[in-house]
Order: structure tokens, then C-alpha cells, then sequence
């Protein structure tokens, strides 16, 4: 990420408005959900993991025109309540060293290339030796959201680096692995439409920098969700179902999508969002779904065993 002036990129979510009614933000929704989550761009993002495990190399971001950042770029939503979601962003996407060190103790006995390429390896002490790939290029993104938030608003700030919930197994690693990457590619689909939904509110290099988190939580749900596919062919609706209902259990102590839920509308201050902000962002999940939907059902065992045998 340099500091240099880069020409005028094209906004791919078509025209731009100041204000912009709901039709209008519905169909800027449209363009960027049906560019970034075209099904053959996720199937190179799924055929690029192989390649990964044995040469990881960090996606580059384009440069980025940090001084060109200002309020004027916010459209569609209030200012106060865009920082407040970069704030709620920025919290989420802070303990990431929390998040890659749990997922890798899911994988590392099951999937040893998985686990290093979300996790990175350690020594015999669970020393740190070698950061994963999806950290490399996640930890990018909380700086990036303080400079955005820094250029929009002139003040600094500190991210919270809440607790993240630890690695617990039982004696079934094949099913904790499932319930772990199950919420794992939730909450990268939940950024995938997070971030989707706020280029579609803003423009010139603020949209810039939201392009290049769009494109990594992209690149590593659609790198989870195949890996997932592949490790667990026999998976499906009803399964998925069975295991939402049973993590919603009052003392289960285990990952649990609908509490997490709760807290990240609670983060992003959904409270104060307008219905119109409200209704496009459960328009983005909806229609983001459509896509991956379509993609998932080309995920065949044969497609998948020559991928990541």
C-alpha cells in the first residue's frame, strides 16, 4: 500500500449518486455483487489455493491515493454512521493473530496445509514460526480502516482487541473442525457483504480502499467455503441447520453464529441505520448468496479431489 496518486479508476458499481435512493443503491448493489462474486471468479480464487499451499504469495493491493479520502466520497448513509461501522469494522478485524492461531490448532492434525496456510506453523513450544498467508493479508486490513478513519475524521484511534474464543476440542476433531470452519465461512461471507455494501456508499479512493478488503475476504470465503466442500462432501442444508440449531443452546460454550450475530449489529451500531440502509444490506446477503449458491453446486467431489488432492 503506497502513498502515491493513482489515476481514476472506474467504479464498477456504475453510476454514482449523491443521494441515492433505495432503486438506486439496489442497483450499484447489483453491478459490484454480480462483477466480484461472478462464478468464474471464484472458481479461480478456489483453484488458486493449491498454489498457495506450496508457494504462498500475498495478493498485492493496487496502490491507493490515502490523502484523496474525505467525507464527500460518503453517499447514501450518514458520515456519523459510516464511521461508526469503520469503527465496528476495525474491532472485528483486530484480533487476528486470535483468529488465525485457533483455526490452525482446528486444522493441524486433520489438514497440516490448510492449517498453515491460515495459521502459519509453530515450534514444540507454540512459538509463533512462520505467519499463514491469511493472516499476511488480513492484518492489512485494521490499519487500513485507521487511515480511513484517520483521513475522514482527523483523529486517531485505538481498535479494541476484544478476547477471541480459544481452541476447544472434544474428542470428535472431525466434527469440531466442521462447527469451527462452518462459523469461519460465516463471518467471512458476513465481511464479504459488509464491505460490498459500503463501496455501493461510497466513491474515488475511499471506495479504493473498500475494493481491496472486499476482494480479500472474497478470495479467502471462497478458498474456505471449496476447502470446506472437499473435506466435508457429505455436508448439506440440513446439516448446516442441525448445527446452528444446536450452537444456539444457552450453555453451549462453542462458536455460536446467532450470538455472533447479535454482536456484530450490535458493533456496526445497526440501531441507527436508516430502513433503507437496513433493507439494502439484507438485499447484498441475499443476492451475494444467489451467487455462491450457483458456484457451490459446480463444487463437484471429482472437481474438488483434483484441485486439493
Amino acid at each position: 500500500m503506497v502513498n502515491i496518486t493513482s489515476p481514476p479508476i472506474e467504479d464498477l458499481a456504475a453510476q454514482s449518486y449523491a443521494s441515492p435512493n433505495y432503486w438506486q443503491t439496489q442497483h450499484r448493489l447489483s453491478s459490484l455483487i454480480d462483477n466480484y462474486v461472478a462464478v468464474e471468479k471464484l472458481h479461480d480464487r478456489i483453484q488458486d489455493l493449491s498454489i498457495q499451499f506450496t508457494n504462498p504469495q500475498p495478493r498485492p493491493w493496487k496502490p491507493i491515493d490515502w490523502q484523496a479520502i474525505n467525507r464527500n466520497q460518503i453517499i447514501g448513509i450518514a458520515p456519523e454512521v459510516f464511521l461508526s461501522i469503520l469503527i465496528g469494522a476495525m474491532d472485528t478485524e483486530a484480533p487476528i493473530r486470535g483468529y488465525t492461531q485457533t483455526s490452525r490448532q482446528y486444522l493441524e492434525k486433520l489438514h497440516p496445509q490448510m492449517a498453515r496456510f491460515v495459521g502459519g506453523t509453530v515450534n514444540e513450544d507454540g512459538e509463533l514460526q512462520e505467519i499463514g498467508l491469511w493472516e499476511k493479508e488480513e492484518r492489512q486490513h485494521t490499519p487500513a480502516l485507521l487511515k480511513v478513519y484517520t483521513q475522514l475524521t482527523g483523529e486517531k484511534i485505538i481498535p479494541k482487541h476484544r478476547t477471541v474464543r480459544g481452541y476447544l476440542p472434544t474428542d470428535d476433531p472431525q466434527e469440531d473442525l466442521y462447527r469451527h470452519g462452518l462459523h469461519r465461512v460465516a463471518t467471512e461471507y458476513g465481511a464479504t457483504c459488509l464491505y460490498l455494501w459500503m463501496m455501493a456508499h461510497t466513491t474515488g479512493a475511499l471506495y479504493d480502499v473498500l475494493e481491496e478488503l472486499a476482494k480479500d475476504e472474497i478470495n479467502h470465503m471462497t478458498k474456505f467455503w471449496g476447502f470446506g466442500v472437499w473435506a466435508y462432501p457429505n455436508t448439506g442444508f440440513l446439516r448446516i441447520t442441525k448445527t446452528l440449531i444446536k450452537t444456539r443452546s444457552q450453555n453451549y460454550q462453542r462458536n455460536n453464529l446467532m450470538r455472533t450475530l447479535r454482536r456484530m449489529m450490535n458493533t456496526l451500531n445497526w440501531n441507527a441505520w436508516t430502513l433503507t440502509n437496513k433493507t439494502t444490506l439484507l438485499y447484498t446477503f441475499t443476492r451475494t448468496m444467489h451467487h455462491l449458491w450457483k458456484w457451490h453446486n459446480t463444487l463437484t467431489p471429482e472437481y474438488l479431489e483434483n484441485l486439493l488432492k
